[in-house]
């Protein structure tokens, strides 16, 4: 409970008041399917368009250095195949460490007193990949 004179803290949707919330529950049940669709539909329907991406951002561009013009425009052009590569592999990363962290979480805190157990710092070290949790 807020100290009298400090603010209560409110969420950014409407006038939620989160002065009363003791805690938050999680459905681990929820959790485990979630995470296994996420993976799923990243091997799925993203993984197969990602590997054709990153194809045609690895082809090599033609040499134009008689060509001033034609040298720049490759040059940006080849920046943007180098970030695209990037943000592909990160996407891939970032979603299957997502999912693989919900299911670390779910299998760890499956059980009767599985919500009473659970703490922040916990599901922070799983996202960060500490494997402390």
């Amino acid at each position: 409970m807020p100290v009298d004179n400090e603010p209560v803290p409110k969420s950014t949707v409407g006038n939620y008041d989160l002065s009363e919330i003791d805690g938050i529950e999680a459905d681990i049940a929820a959790m485990e399917e979630f995470a296994a669709g996420l993976k799923a539909d990243l091997e799925k329907n993203y993984m197969p368009h990602a590997k054709a991406a990153a194809a045609n951002m690895l082809a090599e561009s033609p040499n134009a250095s008689e060509f001033y013009e034609l040298h720049l425009f490759l040059y940006a052009h080849q920046l943007v195949q180098d970030a695209t590569i990037r943000n592909v592999d990160g996407y891939v990363e970032g979603t299957y460490k997502f999912a693989t962290s919900a299911e670390e979480i779910s299998a760890k805190y499956r059980g009767a007193d599985a919500f009473s157990r659970a703490k922040l710092a916990d599901v922070q070290a799983t996202f960060e990949g500490n494997g402390n949790a």
